[in-house]
């Protein structure tokens, strides 16, 4: 029976996966990842060549199961973060680290980009984010120019492993619209902006041609075949951002389907049939004529995370035994938090947009316990998505569904939270590796075992019962999303402030060391 294959390169793993084209799983690898460096403050970076190895790895391990007849593998995609900067050598190995996609560094850069005022502007979204790549390429050329020199190529993760599996030098249109200030509405990069930029020389260093996502790129490269087992024949399609992924493995991909990844940092996807000024509106990302919305923010899953892990470090008590203690004493507690609120900005935000935006947490009394603060948290990030859903119904976007995917959608309690704050009822998919199950979507569709996208989700994406809100809720969510709403129009300006003391202080530091 035919099978195919979902690669999904994430922040802590890469995940391969293989699938019947009936949507059942048949094959399964998770390989984590653990060159994540942290070297300053927003600063976030990894070795190419670990996601590299991990996909062989996991390749050949797919290759060999038993589940798996190797000619029944018709082809292959893969999904990858976006903005994630790779800087490749003559012989194609890694300069230096990648600056990861959460990278946040280039705050300075991404006013420059911003003030071209370059027609390709809005449709990226309404504020440049020093998480995107000139930002960051106009960054390393401050600061590093000795990569800029030793580099042959600078690219995307997912372009690397294009290369990587075909030894095809491409860039993925789905990425450049959303991450590179590129849109086909305006030709590409409007004429006269990368050297606005100071960018010219640069570009010499990134591929020239641009794919669509959907698109047979060719076949798996014999080197590839060789380490892992797997036939030549088999075709690669043009990937996309995990998130676009994910979008289609959550079964959301007609005007008034949203998909949600609500893990580690949440993104929100949906097409719309025309621009709404002030959404970020990627055009024919997905599908000619057809807009990609985006929205959401980096830091969700994370924060309960960052939560948990200090608690569980402090009291010698495994991870996830701690987890499931609070979540067992959120359920416990009505909505509200007992007046607590917190903003997830701890990562910046990308919705409002600001980078400088941080976490806070208030209302914090001697009578609050740690499980209150995850609830307020697990509240927190879902009145963000609330406030994504509000910039949609702005403009007249026609909400039919909500479906979710991650790893907040495995806590039934979070879940709830989601609902009764949104209003809507949230639908869970069954298979939980949505990007990996999006990817093999899109390789079926661009090998011709689909008509379409939306026929490889009929077949490929199946949905469990969904969570409706619980009914009284609503109006106590109200309250608090007002008071979620006016914390960060009351702490913007402190927040600003002492970021950029900080800021100054590392900068003067960084100086001193280098006189």
């Amino acid at each position: 029976m035919k099978c195919l294959i979902g690669i999904d390169v994430g922040t802590q793993s890469l995940r391969a996966c293989a699938f019947r084209l009936d949507g059942h799983l048949i094959a399964k690898e998770i390989v984590p990842f653990n060159s994540t460096s942290k070297p300053a403050p927003s600063q976030a970076e990894q070795d190419p060549m670990e996601w590299w190895n991990a996909a062989i790895f996991a390749l050949k391990r797919i290759a060999n199961n038993p589940n798996i007849v190797l000619n029944d593998i018709v082809a292959l995609s893969y999904a990858c973060t976006s903005c994630t900067a790779v800087f490749l050598d003559e012989n194609d190995l890694p300069v230096r680290p990648a600056l990861l996609w959460m990278d946040h560094r280039a705050t300075e850069e991404a006013s420059i980009v911003q003030n071209t005022n370059s027609p390709v502007l809005p449709y990226s979204g309404s504020k440049v984010s020093p998480e995107w790549m000139f930002p960051k390429i106009l960054w390393i050329k401050t600061h590093e120019p000795e990569t800029i020199e030793k580099s042959t190529h600078i690219v995307e993760q997912i372009d690397f492993f294009t290369y990587k599996l075909t030894g095809k030098w491409t860039l993925g249109y789905n990425h450049l619209v959303a991450k590179w200030n590129y849109a086909n509405p305006v030709g590409g990069w409007p004429d006269g902006f990368i050297s606005e930029l100071g960018l010219f020389d640069i570009q010499k260093k990134w591929p020239q041609q641009v794919v669509p996502i959907g698109s047979v790129v060719g076949t798996l490269d014999p080197k590839v075949c060789h380490e892992t087992g797997l036939p030549e024949k088999i075709l690669v399609v043009q990937g996309g951002m995990d998130s676009t992924a994910g979008m289609l493995g959550l079964g959301a991909f007609k005007v008034g389907q949203i998909g949600m990844s609500h893990g580690t940092s949440t993104v929100l996807q949906c097409q719309f049939d025309r621009f709404a000024k002030g959404l970020r509106g990627r055009p024919d990302a997905l599908v000619n004529g057809l807009y990609l919305i985006g929205g959401g923010e980096t830091s969700t899953g994370s924060v309960a995370q960052w939560l948990v892990k200090q608690l569980s470090k402090d009291s010698m008590v495994p991870y996830k035994d701690f987890y499931n203690y609070l979540e067992d004493e959120v359920v416990k507690i009505p909505p509200g938090s007992s007046g607590m609120v917190v903003l997830e900005h701890f990562q910046g935000s990308r919705s409002i947009p600001d980078p400088d935006s941080r976490g806070v947490i208030w209302g914090l009394t001697l009578w609050h316990t740690s499980a209150h603060i995850l609830r307020a948290i697990y509240e927190g990030i879902s009145f963000g998505v609330r406030r994504f859903l509000d910039q949609l119904t702005g403009v007249n976007y026609p909400i039919k569904r909500l479906s979710a995917g991650g790893g907040l959608m495995r806590s039934n309690i979070c879940t709830q939270i989601l609902a009764d704050v949104c209003g809507l009822p949230i639908y869970l998919v069954e298979e939980k590796e949505q990007s990996a199950l999006g990817a093999a979507i899109i390789a079926g569709t661009g090998a011709g075992c689909f008509s379409d996208f939306d026929e490889g989700i009929q077949k490929m994406v199946h949905f469990s019962d969904p969570v409706y809100p619980i009914p009284g809720n609503k109006s106590v969510y109200d309250f608090y999303y007002s008071q979620y709403l006016r914390t960060y129009d009351a702490m913007k300006d402190l927040m600003h402030n002492v970021v950029e003391f900080e800021r100054e202080k590392t900068f003067k530091t960084e100086a001193e060391k280098v006189g």
